[in-house]
C-alpha cells in the first residue's frame, strides 16, 4: 500500500442529509484524496446498511407485516435463482466476466448519491476512492430466515449472503474504475456486530467461521485490485480482524484507544506486514463530545490513544506511517450541521497531524 495515504482523512459513509448533491459536495470538500460514497437513509429506508446491498440476492424479500427483510427458501423460484446466482459468481470471480456484474448492481433507488458521486469522481480523479458494504457477520446476524433464525447459522444462506456482498463490492469497484481508472479503490466492510462477538448473543458462533466469512470477501476484492478495510465502532477482539488478511483496521480511537493495546503483538505484526489503522477520532456517536471537540482536543486524544501502542513497544514511526483519520462511526444519526462539523473536523485533524510530521 502506498505510504502516501499517511494521515489522509476519509469517512465511514452514512450521512443525515436529504439532498444527495449537498452531501457529496461535503464529501469531496473534506476528503478530496479519499472521497467516500454516501449512504443517506433519510432519503430512503432502502439506503440503510442492511437494505442497501440486498438487491437481486436470491431469497431476500421484505416482510411487510414484520417490517423487515428476511431470506425465504420456500419460494418456488428460490433454487432456480440460486443455481443461476452461483454460476454467475463463478463466471465473475473466476473467469473475469465483469459484464455479469450489472445483474447485481446497486440501483440509484438504493443509493441516491451514486450518480453524483461517480460524476464528481470522474471530474476530480482522486488518488483513492472509498466504498463500503455491510460486513458479512453483521449482515448474516441481522438477516433472518422464515423461522426468524439469523442466517449465519445456515451454511447455504450464509454462503449466498457472503457471495452477494462480494458481488456488490466488485460492482462498486467496476464503477469506480470506469469513472476514474487511476484511482485506487478502497472497500470497507462495516461490522458493528463484531463488537458483540463472544457475547451471550453469539456464544455458539465459531471464531474461524467469522474470520472465514470476512477473509473470503477480502480475498476476492484484493485479487481485483482493491484495498480492504473492516470498520467496527465498539470494543472488539482486534486479533480476529487482523487475522482476516484485510489491509485496514478502522476503530473508535476516541473512546476505545486502550483496546488496541490489549492486542499489541497482533497489531504490530499487522502494521509491519503493511496494514493500516484508520483512527476514528471524531466522536460521531456522542453529540456532547462532538460539540465540545476542537482540533487541539482531538489531537491530544490521538496522542493518548497511540501511547497505548507505543507503551507496548510498537515503534512510533510505524504507527504514524500507517495512520488514516476518520470519524469514529457513521454520521447518519446526527443533524446535518453536526455531521458537517464532524466531517470538517476529520479533515482538519488529519491535516494538522500530517503537518506535525513533515
Amino acid at each position: 500500500m502506498d505510504t502516501k495515504i499517511k494521515f489522509l482523512p476519509t469517512a465511514v459513509g452514512s450521512l443525515p442529509h436529504t439532498n444527495p448533491e449537498k452531501a457529496m459536495e461535503l464529501v469531496f470538500e473534506c476528503f478530496p484524496d479519499i472521497p467516500v460514497i454516501g449512504q443517506l437513509a433519510k432519503v430512503s429506508a432502502k439506503e440503510d446498511m442492511l437494505s442497501q446491498y440486498n438487491e437481486n440476492i436470491p431469497g431476500i424479500v421484505f416482510d411487510e407485516a414484520d417490517n423487515r427483510w428476511f431470506m425465504d427458501q420456500e419460494d418456488e423460484t428460490f433454487y432456480e435463482k440460486l443455481e443461476e446466482f452461483f454460476l454467475d459468481y463463478e463466471s465473475i470471480v473466476n473467469e473475469g466476466n465483469s459484464e455479469l456484474l450489472e445483474k447485481y448492481a446497486i440501483s440509484e433507488d438504493h443509493c441516491s448519491t451514486l450518480p453524483i458521486f461517480l460524476k464528481k469522481l470522474d471530474e476530480s480523479k482522486p488518488k483513492f476512492v472509498k466504498g463500503q458494504i455491510t460486513g458479512p457477520f453483521t449482515f448474516c446476524t441481522s438477516l433472518v430466515d422464515r423461522e426468524k433464525k439469523c442466517i449465519f447459522y445456515d451454511e447455504t444462506l450464509k454462503e449466498i449472503a457472503i457471495k452477494g456482498l462480494a458481488l456488490k463490492a466488485l460492482w462498486l469497484i467496476k464503477r469506480f474504475r470506469e469513472a476514474s481508472p487511476e484511482s485506487q479503490p478502497i472497500i470497507f466492510m462495516d461490522e458493528p456486530s463484531i463488537s458483540q462477538y463472544g457475547s451471550s448473543a453469539f456464544i455458539t458462533v465459531k471464531r474461524e467461521d467469522v474470520i472465514e466469512s470476512l477473509s473470503e470477501i477480502a480475498s476476492v476484492l484484493q485479487k481485483n485490485g482493491a484495498l480492504v478495510g473492516i470498520h467496527c465502532c465498539g470494543k472488539s477482539d482486534w486479533s480476529l480482524i487482523t487475522g482476516t488478511g484485510v489491509d485496514i483496521l478502522n476503530f473508535d480511537g476516541f473512546y476505545f484507544g486502550e483496546s488496541l493495546g490489549l492486542f499489541s503483538k497482533e497489531i504490530e505484526n499487522f502494521l509491519k506486514n503493511g496494514g493500516k489503522i484508520a483512527w476514528g477520532m471524531i466522536p460521531t456517536l456522542d453529540v456532547d463530545a462532538l460539540e465540545a471537540s476542537t482540533i487541539e482536543s482531538l489531537a491530544k486524544k490521538f496522542e493518548e490513544a497511540k501511547l497505548y501502542l507505543i507503551n507496548k513497544g510498537i515503534d512510533e514511526k510505524l504507527i504514524y506511517e500507517n495512520a488514516i483519520i476518520t470519524p469514529s462511526c457513521g454520521a447518519g444519526s446526527l443533524t446535518e450541521e453536526q455531521a458537517e462539523k464532524a466531517m470538517r473536523l476529520t479533515s482538519e485533524l488529519a491535516n494538522y497531524l500530517r503537518a506535525k510530521q513533515e
